[in-house]
């Protein structure tokens, strides 16, 4: 058990030091906003100085393919904090998300995402609205393991592990904890998903009965966001996985009244880095019109990760007042409400202005309403008993008939295994599979231990070893099948550990 290692440093420290800080500018509208961004970081008075960094489009276009160069990731290594403006990563050429791989490559695995009402200087159906939607960062299906396998199918592999879900999980409560939010909710398709989202649903269930003050519930993502966005005050703390994290933030940021108003924080054990979650918006790049709202809030999140709670507050409040005063940016400017449509810069100048104000009719920023301290848990890997049951076999043929592939594949005799079921897009057609169901080139062939005496596969599942799979492939391969991948099956402490067909 440990606290932020980043946090810990910091607070040891002369209170005066300045702080560095890795410092990208970004693309698109990215240079209007970090300069409008760190000139309210200076006058309010805090400690941070920038080391600009390279990254993004410019990088890419270089010919680095990675979109970040080596000196950057010097500076992030050594100063720890990153401030980000948007990127763009160049389309059609192949290049990977930076923002993907900075998040998965520093360990950033709690992506932090608050949104709050400014009802009603910012138009919304939601005045109450205070939400903070906690998403796992580095998994799910932002993996990107992405293979075409036939001519009709490509994949697109789903990871969820158990370190990844407790990690997050628990940091939501901690959270919760930390800033005494009272209810955390759990989002996942776990009906449909039952071993991956199943896991993060159980962990979640577990870890929930740590922290017996801070109620817990679940719900299926589906019915989840749309009652999210119908009534998003009944929410405190969402935690979710990665895909469904970023949809449901961006829902929640939208309903709030704008995506550019809210900021993220990307917290790892040692490091940490803050953005807006919006694009680079290239169309209206250098026109001076852009809100800066959630690039500084990305940036008075930092504040508050670091212990600077006071100018956090002070930045916030000040941005508050602005807001309620009606000085307003193109995207929330509304021409019988707002006071007067202003410019990126002079935005800035407007809350520069009114540092030290707060609110009025809006609820002033109190960023640290508990303990303020986050623990991290190191996770503890529990040893099972793992036996090998059988095989799937993906094969790519081109029929359309699962009676046909069915009776070949099971006259092979292969060294104790035998066809149990074939599925194609997850349902069964073999055997007894129904006629209308439609096939395309991609069969998942079950392979199971079977009974010599009796010549059929064993009902339940018998171990078996890897040399049984060989010989399996080498007697498919003898006879032309095109095998493309296979998944091993196992069970662990009797348990099984993979999907039944729809239908098996």
């Amino acid at each position: 058990m440990k606290n932020n290692i980043l946090t810990q440093e910091i607070s040891k420290t002369d209170t005066y030091k300045t702080i560095k800080v890795a410092v990208a500018k970004g693309d698109g509208i990215g240079p209007e906003i970090m300069t409008a961004t760190l000139d309210i970081l200076d006058k309010a008075g805090a400690k941070i100085e920038p080391e600009f960094i390279e990254l993004g489009e410019k990088v890419y276009l270089s010919g680095n393919s990675a979109g970040i160069d080596n000196r950057s990731w010097e500076i992030i290594n050594r100063n720890k904090l990153i401030l980000k403006a948007p990127i763009t990563t160049p389309q059609g050429k192949g290049f990977k998300s930076l923002n993907v791989t900075l998040r998965k490559s520093l360990g950033l695995y709690a992506n932090v995402r608050p949104v709050n009402s400014f009802y009603p200087f910012v138009k919304t159906h939601f005045p109450q609205m205070d939400v903070v939607i906690i998403r796992e960062n580095e998994e799910d299906l932002y993996a990107g393991i992405e293979h075409q396998q036939t001519e009709d199918v490509v994949q697109c592999l789903k990871l969820i592990t158990k370190p990844g879900c407790e990690r997050i999980v628990r940091y939501a409560f901690e959270y919760a904890k930390a800033y005494n939010r009272k209810k955390v909710t759990c989002m996942v398709k776990d009906n449909i998903m039952k071993l991956t989202d199943g896991l993060f649903h159980r962990v979640f269930k577990e870890i929930s009965l740590d922290y017996p003050d801070i109620q817990s519930e679940t719900q299926i993502i589906d019915i989840g966001s749309a009652k999210l966005a119908a009534n998003p005050e009944n929410y405190d703390v969402i935690v979710t996985s990665n895909l469904y994290g970023d949809i449901i933030s961006d829902i929640a940021a939208e309903i709030a009244g704008s995506v550019g108003l809210a900021g993220s924080a990307n917290i790892g054990d040692n490091i940490a880095m803050f953005e807006a979650i919006h694009g680079s918006a290239p169309d209206i790049a250098g026109q001076q019109i852009a809100n800066p709202s959630g690039l500084i809030n990305a940036a008075i999140l930092m504040l508050a990760h670091i212990g600077e709670l006071k100018i956090a507050d002070k930045i916030k409040n000040a941005l508050l007042s602005t807001i309620e005063a009606g000085y307003h940016t193109a995207d929330i400017y509304q021409q019988d409400s707002s006071y007067k449509k202003v410019s990126t810069r002079e935005f800035a100048n407007e809350i520069i202005l009114r540092l030290g104000q707060k609110p009025k009719k809006l609820a002033p920023s109190k960023i640290n309403k508990g303990s303020g301290i986050i623990r991290t848990f190191a996770y503890k890997r529990k040893k099972s008993k793992k036996e090998l049951v059988g095989v799937d076999v993906f094969i790519d043929w081109q029929g359309s008939d699962p009676k046909k592939i069915g009776d070949m594949l099971s006259e092979i005799q292969a060294y104790k295994l035998k066809l149990k079921m074939i599925t194609n897009r997850g349902v069964k057609v073999y055997p007894n599979g129904m006629e209308e169901t439609y096939c395309t080139d991609h069969w998942r062939c079950r392979f199971v231990a079977y009974d010599s005496d009796i010549k059929k596969a064993i009902p339940s599942y018998n171990c078996i070893d890897q040399e049984q799979i060989i010989a399996l492939l080498s007697k498919l391969n003898n006879q032309g099948f095109d095998v493309i991948k296979t998944e091993n099956l196992y069970e662990f402490d009797g348990k099984r550990g993979f999907s039944l067909g729809q239908g098996e």
